[in-house]
């Protein structure tokens, strides 16, 4: 007769502990005894230790709980109600990479332009070799000053000069010069003007010498006292100064093709005349020519 297996026990039993030597029974089947097979053995229930060596799975308490969330994570993978919000903000990385892009490039654009043009006007100043022509005043006809010596201080005069002015551009072998229409020509006298007129317009050869006559005249001239005793002096002593100005719109003429822009040529010329009255002497004291969008040329 086979023996009786008995059931596992439940965990909070309190059985025999197993003696030595015996293995432990399967609590999950009945093992039962064939007679023709080994004789049965006696099983004995599981000693309590054999569950305290492990640990049950205890559900967690009752509370709240917080759960952290990588950010990459989050940004990925938005809720769908801030799902607009994040194209919007996920797209402005891009928008700022193309102004940048379209920044540097229209900075590379320009400084492009700015060296092709520095590179045309170093060939251009290279190849051409402008000068400044110099200028000179040979001869000056004066009317109307003589009796400002010895007339009272409130006379009004009205003064007449007729100047020849030598432009020189011998100095340019390819470079002409066009004096261009609306530019002044004056005279003055210790910063009183006398007279002005206009300066007329014509184009100068390379390598060209043109003496233009400027006609100038005045209208209620009058000078302190100290100016007219000191306009006697000068006068005694045959050596008056006066200041030749002119102001001349200019283009250059590169060759057969090339024009400049034009630009304002201001001259002063000092002379020193032996007379008021007639055609006087002249002797020059220098001209002085300033051009401040070219003043690198003159």
């Amino acid at each position: 007769m086979a023996d009786r297996v008995h059931p596992m026990p439940s965990p909070s039993s309190s059985p025999l502990p197993p003696p030595p030597g015996r293995r432990r029974p399967d609590h999950h089947h009945h093992q039962q005894s064939d007679p023709a097979a080994a004789p049965a053995t006696e099983t004995t229930p599981l000693h309590p230790s054999f569950f305290h060596d492990r640990p049950l799975a205890l559900s967690p308490p009752p509370g709240t709980y917080i759960i952290q969330v990588p950010k990459d994570q989050v940004l990925r993978s938005p809720p769908p109600d801030r799902a607009r919000r994040y194209k919007k903000l996920s797209g402005r990385p891009a928008r700022r990479r193309r102004l940048r892009r379209a920044c540097c490039l229209a900075c590379a654009a320009l400084l492009a332009i700015l060296l092709a043009a520095a590179a045309f006007v170093g060939a251009a100043f290279l190849v051409f070799r402008p000068r400044a022509p110099s200028f000179s005043v040979p001869s000056l006809a004066i009317r109307g000053l003589d009796a400002s010596a010895t007339s009272p201080a409130s006379t009004s005069l009205s003064p007449a000069l007729d100047a020849a002015v030598r432009a020189d551009n011998g100095r340019n072998g390819k470079v002409g010069v066009e004096y261009r229409a609306g530019g002044d020509v004056a005279v003055s006298y210790a910063g009183q003007r006398l007279a002005a007129g206009t300066w007329p317009a014509f184009r100068q050869a390379p390598r060209n010498v043109t003496v233009v006559a400027a006609a100038m005249r005045g209208q209620g001239v009058r000078f302190t006292e100290a100016q007219r005793t000191q306009l006697a002096a000068e006068r005694d002593a045959g050596a008056v100064p006066l200041t030749v100005e002119a102001r001349v719109p200019v283009r250059l003429r590169l060759g057969k093709v090339l024009r400049t822009w034009t630009v304002d040529v201001k001259a002063r010329c000092e002379v020193v005349v032996d007379r008021l009255d007639g055609d006087a002497a002249v002797v020059n004291r220098g001209c002085r020519v300033k051009v401040k969008p070219l003043w690198w040329w003159w």
